[in-house]
């Protein structure tokens, strides 16, 4: 990918993978110029979210983001909580989030998915304006769907392994057995 494809990535608006009934619909926090500019979803090469989302069982094995639409038939999906594609989320502002939280909760009514998963956890505190959320299930019902907050796989977020993310993910995924059994 050239410079130039990035730069003009920059805003860009990526379609969510979704559809309804979905078992978790995974949010993130907006799309990167590497997203914006192949049209997939965590198509960053450092972004470990395709490995942990295998590693976790979500997936029989690790998909590549250009295969991100075999996602809905395996009851998952994504979307973004911010839609404009930047180079770094720091470029957002708390307004953007705000604004992304309620377009997101819209989104979420409407799809109706058993969960949201929020990857990042300053996505979650900022559109939900919940400053002491912490990792895992929290209170928040939108509409009927209830909420996880997941690292976020960038490959910037340093606290987290590919093999501790797989661990939470596989919490989640464990979560959604449960409820799918309990139906």
């Amino acid at each position: 990918m050239t410079p130039e494809e990035l730069r003009a990535a920059r805003d860009r608006v990526v379609p969510d993978v979704a559809a309804s009934g979905l078992d978790v619909l995974f949010c993130d926090i907006n799309p990167s110029l590497t997203t914006a500019a192949t049209g997939h979803h965590f198509a960053h090469p450092g972004n470990r979210f395709w490995p942990v989302l295998h590693r976790s069982g979500f997936t029989p094995r690790q998909l590549l983001p250009s295969e991100q639409g075999e996602l809905p038939g395996l009851g998952l999906g994504i979307t973004n909580v911010v839609a404009r594609a930047t180079a770094r989320a720091d470029e957002l502002d708390a307004e953007e989030f705000r604004a992304g939280g309620a377009d997101l909760a819209a989104k979420v009514e409407r799809l109706a998915p058993a969960w949201l998963a929020v990857v990042g956890i300053t996505a979650y505190r900022s559109a939900f304006g919940e400053p002491r959320a912490g990792i895992g299930p929290q209170e928040r019902l939108i509409g009927g769907s209830r909420v996880w907050a997941l690292p976020n796989p960038s490959g910037l977020n340093a606290h987290w392994t590919v093999a501790t993310m797989a661990e939470e993910y596989a919490r989640l995924r464990a979560a959604v057995l449960t409820s799918r059994r309990a139906s």
